[in-house]
């Protein structure tokens, strides 16, 4: 197992177990700012998953830097079915991820203007993807 991949599983067990729980619950009532939740369509059971991610709007849409790129499982679900739905502010909202291979995710992460949200990803992001939410 090479040093990237120990540090992804490290860091998925503190986020799914330790962070993402009460993050979830906080987004979902829409006292986090700066943060949403992303309702994804498993790619493999249909089922509906939930991930807790910081966001910025900006340009039209609804950017996000994934920190462990396509490794992580909300990624794929996107890149296999684009419709999600994300909660923000404590409202639904019908979008259209799209996946932005061209961007420069540590730039894009700083333009949020939220700098320990930025050090956060950029520490533990191993393969740092940039996405845009269209909202419907």
């Amino acid at each position: 197992m090479d040093n990237d991949e120990a540090r992804r599983r490290r860091v998925k067990r503190i986020q799914k177990y330790l962070l993402n729980p009460p993050t979830k619950a906080a987004v979902f009532l829409g006292v986090v700012p700066g943060h949403a939740l992303i309702e994804t369509t498993g790619r493999k059971t249909g089922r509906r998953r939930r991930t807790v991610v910081g966001v910025n709007e900006a340009d039209g849409g609804l950017w996000v830097v994934a920190e462990q790129g396509r490794h992580a499982g909300y990624v794929r679900n996107i890149e296999a079915n684009p419709r999600v739905r994300i909660r923000l502010r404590g409202r639904w909202r019908d979008a259209t991820g799209h996946l932005v291979d061209d961007d420069d995710p540590v730039q894009r992460v700083h333009s949020f203007g939220r700098e320990r949200h930025a050090r956060l990803v950029t520490s533990v992001g191993t393969s740092l993807l940039t996405l845009r939410f269209d909202l419907d």
